[in-house]
């Protein structure tokens, strides 16, 4: 299945979700950012008309809830198109399994928020964690230098990475989220 995704972090978010889903993820398409992913829909929802596309994008602050967002971008999609919404971003089902980003993290599981689809900024969120972190590393790695105009540290994508792949658990995630619960559920619909 080919994958459309606005950035090189939510790459290992998708091809985790499809393949709890019992699909292997093929051809990765991330378009550094969520502009250039809704300028390419068009084109990724007639290639849909052959062949299955997901296309994860975040909700951000472009529409009240996913079900609007989805029908302003994409209001007639292919057969084999899914597009997904993550409320408000992909950050947030990553915070949904406290236990594993607090110890991944080096933080209290009591600084991990509980309302994961109601955070007005995931990705500030995590990096606002990231700065009472035990570990040196991550703070000088996700949180920027202090006087800087940049919204995360130098590496704060690797280590997102590195979560996503070897410590994320989709499950436990999409019992505490409603969002990522409906998209989990939507693939597996989609793969029956």
């Amino acid at each position: 299945m080919t994958v459309a995704v606005e950035g090189s972090t939510d790459v290992p978010v998708a091809e985790r979700l499809l393949r709890m889903a019992g699909f292997l993820p093929g051809k990765v398409y991330a378009l550094n950012g969520k502009n250039k992913l809704d300028q390419s829909l068009g084109g990724f929802n007639n290639a849909a008309r052959f062949s299955r596309w997901f296309v994860l994008r975040d909700l951000d602050e472009d529409a009240a809830c996913a079900p609007e967002l989805t029908q302003r971008l994409l209001p007639a999609p292919a057969q084999w198109m899914s597009l997904r919404i993550a409320v408000r971003a992909v950050e947030a089902w990553l915070l949904a399994d406290r236990e594993k980003i607090s110890r991944f993290l080096g933080v209290s599981i009591d600084r991990i928020p509980s309302q994961h689809d109601h955070l007005e900024n995931p990705k500030a969120t995590l990096v606002a964690i990231a700065k009472h972190s035990r570990s040196r590393e991550i703070r000088e790695d996700m949180v920027p230098a202090p006087g800087t105009s940049a919204r995360v540290g130098p590496a704060y994508a690797s280590h997102i990475i590195e979560f996503t792949r070897d410590h994320w658990r989709p499950s436990v995630a999409a019992s505490r989220s409603e969002s990522l619960r409906s998209c989990v559920s939507a693939l597996k619909r989609w793969s029956r």
